[in-house]
């Protein structure tokens, strides 16, 4: 009986300290990540100094949001993927961690996250990437639910099925090129995009770097699988990649940022027809928009592209704040006129 006392009294006591923890955290991991909350403010205006302008480039201003969270691990954001939905997006950390969640909307205009959580990638072996050194996991490709990511501080890139898995997902290398394994330190593969499985390099992973400069003082590119071969992308005003994805109608859109310490921080986006991207091409393309330290910007590292319920198509950044208490996580969405 007392034994039986004992158990009731124990778990009266865990009711009441469970009651005590705040919801948040109390949910249950979901398949594998642990729940956090983020925080976001609306950004009203992407250029404060003209708040009525929504128009900058070819793109037009949607919305944005600057994103915050209590959690150690969030933060750092490098690549990006929205789901066809344009609410459910994948993103992975410098640190090696997946971040999903739901972009909420009001209006066509994003102000909230909803539904986050946050997890290791893990290896083939279970353990998570960043616990033998595979970190700086700095670009993303989604290819019918299987994931690339690339991993600049050892210049590689994993296969993941993630479709399947989810955060469980365990990461098998694919064979690169030799030119990738020699990428400069800190300045590796920045650029994925897996090409349309009906165009002429089905089955081919686009690859660009941030900042491998070629003998002309281009950034190298590279297409692995499928076709296989090397390109180059056209450097400029000292621009840099940063991320890359395929748009509708046969465009490769390059996201690139460019930082000084006197000028601070800039970021551009080119589109580049795809039907240009081959082996031994020079590539360049047409500027959709640029902005500098007088827009809402940071240091723009993930790009994505959704189809919106009413047509229009979305861009939608994000920003990698370093960890850094003087850099801010950004989520910016513009839409470009076909």
């Amino acid at each position: 009986m007392k034994t039986v006392l004992a158990c009731g009294l124990a778990l009266l006591v865990l009711a009441a300290a469970l009651a005590l923890i705040p919801a948040e955290a109390q949910s249950p991991r979901r398949g594998g990540g642990e729940r956090i909350a983020v925080v976001a403010q609306a950004i009203e205006a992407f250029d404060p100094r003209d708040p009525a302008r929504t128009v900058f480039g070819a793109l037009k201003f949607r919305g944005g949001l600057v994103l915050t969270s209590s959690h150690r691990h969030f933060g750092g954001i490098s690549a990006l993927h929205v789901e066809p939905d344009g609410e459910r997006f994948v993103a992975v950390t410098d640190k090696g961690r997946w971040l999903r969640g739901r972009i909420v909307y009001r209006d066509e205009r994003p102000i909230a996250i909803a539904d986050a959580d946050i997890a290791p990638i893990l290896g083939a072996d279970g353990r998570p990437l960043s616990r033998r050194g595979w970190y700086d996991t700095e670009s993303l490709a989604e290819d019918g639910g299987t994931f690339y990511v690339g991993i600049e501080r050892v210049n590689e890139i994993v296969r993941l099925n993630f479709g399947r898995d989810g955060v469980k997902a365990r990461a098998v290398p694919i064979a690169v090129p030799p030119a990738v394994k020699a990428l400069p330190y800190n300045r590796g593969l920045e650029c994925l995009a897996m090409a349309p499985r009906n165009g002429p390099l089905a089955g081919t992973l686009i690859a660009i770097s941030e900042r491998g400069l070629d003998e002309r003082g281009n950034i190298q590119g590279f297409l692995i699988g499928g076709a296989g071969g090397a390109f180059a992308l056209k450097r400029s005003e000292d621009f840099d990649v940063s991320d890359c994805t395929l748009a509708p109608r046969g465009r490769l859109l390059v996201l690139e940022r460019r930082f000084t310490w006197l000028s601070g921080v800039a970021m551009r986006i080119r589109s580049i027809p795809l039907a240009r991207v081959q082996p031994g091409a020079l590539l360049d393309g047409v500027e959709l928009m640029s902005a500098d330290m007088a827009h809402q910007i940071d240091n723009m590292e993930g790009l994505a592209v959704h189809r919106a319920g009413d047509g229009q198509l979305v861009l939608t950044l994000v920003s990698d704040d370093n960890f850094s208490a003087l850099q801010r996580t950004l989520l910016l969405q513009f839409t470009l006129a076909e």
